[in-house]
């Protein structure tokens, strides 16, 4: 697979499209990127798989939604690996399948990351500002089955990417690209392309628009019902911030490059040299989409004050910080006001 020179400005093909995109950009970027997500991420969540299935006794639907949070996550991290190496070696050596299987966990791992994600932030709504609601009484099998439906959801549009070949190039020079458009690819690959690009945008969308809205509901709410505890209402929104700046970190970039490739279609009618840009920093731009997945961990599982006594009552007593232990003595008798684990008055029950 040859890359662009740039002292040659490439020409679209008589049929449209450009020709393959080489590694560049993302070479000398990626790979530091998605290192760091790998270990990180992988940490994390090995950690909460642990917490939740082998510590945590008592399950309820918040949980569940948690726990299938951080199996979307490490799924997306395990599929890094072959990544990671196909960008050093810049040539894919694992073959058609393993591409096929790599590119549907890649990219329906991250919606459904985003997807549980937003339903973590849309029941914590409930639970603070609608206690009363029908929605609140969910049990833990009924969250499993509503997990499962999201799973199915998220899923379904992805399968195509396991029908066709994804493998560029010949001999040393393979590549698994799936998001880039080549000149020889079919009508098939293009409209899976385009679906792909669709719910790139889509998704990030509704996700975006949900989480506002449960964030500024929230804390509002909290501002309108602590007046006398300030300190709790400053927490709720800082982490309700936190939540929303890096959801906007991990996943604008892409969004922005998405539909600038699909501008750069509909204006500039194949500038191949825009495109070129364009692709390389929309790949670049999936790097920080599954930094998401190593942050996951931090915003959501690690503020939760369950999984926090969870996690220090596994530390061994001689080695635990007597300010940790003071730290959750406190928090365990208090009401938390994080988004993960934001109670209303009423609803003792939760977590």
């Amino acid at each position: 697979m040859s890359s662009t020179s740039s002292n040659v400005t490439p020409t679209p093909a008589p049929g449209g499209g450009c020709p393959p995109v080489g590694i560049q950009l993302e070479g000398v970027i990626l790979p530091p990127l998605l290192l760091m997500a790998v270990i990180l991420g992988l940490l994390g969540n090995l950690v909460a798989l642990w917490i939740f299935w082998f510590r945590i006794k008592s399950w309820n639907a918040n949980i569940v939604f948690l726990l299938n949070l951080v199996v979307a996550d490490f799924l997306a991290l395990v599929s890094l690996p072959l990544r990671i190496d196909a960008l050093l070696r810049r040539h894919w050596v694992f073959g058609d399948a393993m591409c096929r299987l790599n590119l549907f966990l890649m990219f329906s791992n991250r919606t459904a990351s985003i997807a549980l994600m937003t339903i973590v932030a849309f029941y914590r709504y409930f639970k603070v500002v609608h206690p009363h609601h029908r929605f609140n009484r969910m049990t833990k099998h009924q969250a499993a089955l509503f997990s499962l439906v999201v799973w199915l959801l998220v899923s379904s549009p992805r399968i195509p990417l396991l029908a066709y070949n994804h493998i560029k190039g010949s001999g040393n020079k393979t590549q698994c690209f799936f998001f880039t458009s080549y000149k020889e690819a079919s009508r098939a690959i293009i409209i899976l392309v385009t679906m792909h690009r669709i719910l790139t945008v889509l998704e990030f969308i509704i996700a975006l628009v949900l989480l506002l809205f449960c964030s500024v509901r929230i804390s509002r709410f909290l501002k309108e019902r602590q007046m006398g505890k300030p300190e709790k209402v400053r927490k709720a929104m800082r982490v309700c911030v936190a939540i929303v700046v890096i959801f906007l970190v991990c996943f604008l970039p892409t969004t922005i490059t998405t539909l600038g490739i699909w501008l750069n279609r509909a204006l500039w009618q194949w500038d191949c040299n825009a495109f070129y840009m364009l692709t390389q920093l929309n790949i670049v731009s999936l790097g920080l989409n599954f930094l998401n997945s190593a942050l996951d961990p931090i915003v959501y599982v690690f503020s939760s004050t369950l999984f926090r006594a969870a996690l220090v009552a596994a530390i061994p007593p001689k080695l635990r910080c007597h300010q940790v232990e003071d730290s959750e003595r406190s928090s365990s008798t208090s009401q938390s006001t994080g988004l993960v684990e934001l109670r209303p008055a009423r609803a003792s029950e939760d977590e």
